[in-house]
């Protein structure tokens, strides 16, 4: 199979493809339009940027927008001068954000969870993708339940955030995704209550919490009125991703 350079489409429009390639092409098509897989699932691939991933139906597909703060280090929000020795990727997933994670900041230890074996499975081997096993470490855990008592200078969430009527309404690409990985309770933010109710325990003074929540600003809003979240802009607004850090969040028992 053919396959590009990340971002080399436009150059490669003059390319013509060989008889195999255009058999090739044709029977993910018909399978795209059969079983509406995601494509990502056919190809066991997808891309944040300009990182590419394996994946497969144990995970959903990569699309964070915390991807696009890691490339300038979560700068400003994060100085300069401030020095990430210890991170933790929540819900990990395929491992991406871990690995954009470890990428962004070359000093850090990073620990990845995730509830899910099979998630994990997949984390791993892009772990060793990117030759990052020995500075990122997996662990089953429902969200900072198995974790042993550390303090993290910057902890990131992807956590599941689709509410109960928004998942009656998912299009069948997305149904085809790990419901596990999807399914943030009746407003789509259990998880997130959760991670906004334990973090402070988990980091250290000045850390810095990074969660995304889809577009559920008004609702998290409502649901903490008096947390002075941070709301950076992404590409599709200032709504899906917030800031915190430790000394605005809640004190906590831990989760």
């Amino acid at each position: 199979m053919l396959r590009l350079p990340h971002g080399g489409l436009a150059q490669a429009l003059g390319y013509e493809l060989t008889a195999r390639e255009r058999r090739n092409a044709a029977r993910l098509v018909e399978e795209r339009v059969r079983t509406r897989r995601p494509l990502a699932y056919l190809l066991k691939e997808a891309w944040l940027g300009e990182h590419r991933f394996y994946v497969d139906g144990r995970v959903i597909v990569p699309r964070s927008f915390i991807a696009e703060l890691l490339r300038d280090r979560l700068s400003p929000w994060l100085p300069r001068t401030r020095k990430v020795r210890r991170a933790l990727d929540l819900c990990t997933g395929s491992g991406c954000l871990a690995v954009l994670l470890a990428l962004a900041f070359p000093h850090a230890t990073v620990d990845a969870t995730d509830v899910s074996r099979a998630a994990l499975a997949v984390a791993r081997r892009n772990l060793r993708a990117y030759r990052l096993e020995e500075r990122v470490k997996l662990v089953r855990s429902d969200l900072f339940a198995d974790l042993e008592p550390e303090r993290y200078d910057l902890i990131l969430a992807n956590p599941p955030y689709v509410g109960a009527a928004a998942m009656r309404r998912l299009p069948p690409e997305y149904r085809r995704e790990p419901r596990l990985a999807l399914d943030g309770g009746r407003d789509g933010l259990a998880f997130t209550r959760r991670i906004l109710l334990a973090a402070r325990d988990f980091l250290r003074p000045r850390g810095l919490l990074v969660v995304e929540i889809g577009h559920n600003r008004r609702r998290l809003e409502r649901a903490f009125p008096r947390l002075p979240f941070i709301w950076p802009e992404t590409s599709a607004g200032y709504d899906c991703v917030f800031v915190s850090s430790r000394e605005d969040l809640p004190g906590s028992a831990l989760q």
